[in-house]
């Protein structure tokens, strides 16, 4: 499937590697694709991204939400909330389970882990949701904006980051494909 990947879409799934590497992660997860998203510059899915609103400034905030769900285990707010629902307190959860094993213990990933990294279940399908999206648009090669596209278009930790600063798949499809003030070309 990789050689029908952009040029921009192979830089972003080596960047996600690069990201769960950095931070120690066994596996590579959507979070480490959306944050070499977020790294791009020049290219369909950032364009789409900088017309949507989401600047540098604000692309941290994205960044501090993937990091809070990270400490929070992988959980999403949405997650939480239902919890909460339940009579849960995630965030007691982590403050106690922090007290006692130190800050990030319900981090998802192991610290230190060394070696190749495989793709995660989540990651995995956002692959394959990539290649189903371009096919859609009746695209020939899957680009960036196809993998921004198939991770807004389900719910989970980087589709809720998005989200809260205006970035959905409604939006983005919009701004890449016409219907918007900007089409990306």
């Amino acid at each position: 499937m990789f050689e029908r990947f952009t040029k921009d879409a192979r830089g972003a799934v080596q960047g996600a590697v690069a990201h769960a590497e950095r931070l120690g992660d066994e596996r590579v997860e959507e979070s480490h694709l959306l944050l070499a998203l977020l790294d791009r510059e020049g290219s369909r899915g950032s364009f789409a991204l900088t017309s949507l609103g989401l600047s540098a400034g604000r692309r941290e905030g994205v960044v501090r939400a993937l990091a809070e769900a990270r400490r929070r285990g992988g959980l999403s707010r949405a997650d939480a909330d239902a919890l909460s629902g339940l009579g849960i307190d995630l965030s007691e959860i982590v403050s106690r389970v922090e007290e006692a094993h130190g800050e990030g213990a319900l981090a998802t990933g192991r610290k230190g882990f060394s070696g190749r990294r495989p793709f995660g279940r989540g990651a995995k399908d956002l692959l394959t949701r990539s290649l189903r999206v371009a096919l859609g648009h009746r695209d020939r090669h899957i680009g960036d904006e196809h993998l921004l596209l198939a991770l807004t278009s389900c719910p989970g930790v980087a589709a809720e980051a998005l989200a809260e600063y205006g970035v959905t798949h409604e939006s983005l499809t919009r701004v890449l494909y016409g219907g918007g003030e900007a089409k990306a070309g």
